[in-house]
């Protein structure tokens, strides 16, 4: 690990957790647990130390390398020449196959089927939410006016497919 001159190991290493904790969540989709992507931006920003400008602070440095690294990620995985329009990459978490709902007290022969749901959501959430619906199912925390709008819109999106 290349340190930067006037710093301390410990200090270079709280300053990359400041960075992967504030741009890592932003970038949890389609299966990547927000645990996997903060490993992945850690070897990032590590890797990144060996083209440190010491002229630039290390925090904006870091923040810029590891957005483009993910961006660059997320492009090359998630986008191909032929696609006509952008794919929504921040699709949601994916749940068990086998987690289902039953809803106890209407009747015992109902189930919900987290799947369906789960393609209804992806079908008809609005892509300004999306980011907040991937950070609420990974545990991240947002805030309480943006999480009851989310909620109202996930609550429309099930009534009007026929979940009331």
């Amino acid at each position: 690990m290349k340190i930067p001159k006037g710093m301390t190991e410990s200090e270079v290493i709280a300053k990359i957790n400041i960075v992967i904790n504030r741009i890592a969540p932003r970038y949890a989709f389609s299966g990547y647990d927000v645990d996997d992507i903060k490993q992945e931006a850690f070897m990032i920003c590590m890797d990144a130390l060996l083209r440190y400008d010491v002229n630039r602070p290390l925090e904006n440095f870091l923040s810029v390398h590891l957005s483009n690294r993910l961006k660059n990620f997320v492009r090359d995985n998630y986008f191909t020449s032929s696609d006509q329009e952008k794919k929504k990459v921040l699709a949601p978490k994916q749940l068990s196959n086998d987690d289902n709902i039953i809803d106890n007290e209407i009747d015992q022969d109902i189930s919900i089927d987290n799947k369906e749901i789960r393609k209804i959501i992806d079908k008809f959430l609005p892509f300004d939410y999306r980011s907040d619906y991937l950070k609420f199912v990974n545990d991240v925390s947002i805030p309480k006016k943006r999480k009851i709008q989310l909620f109202l819109v996930i609550k429309n999106i099930l009534e009007e497919n026929g979940y009331a």
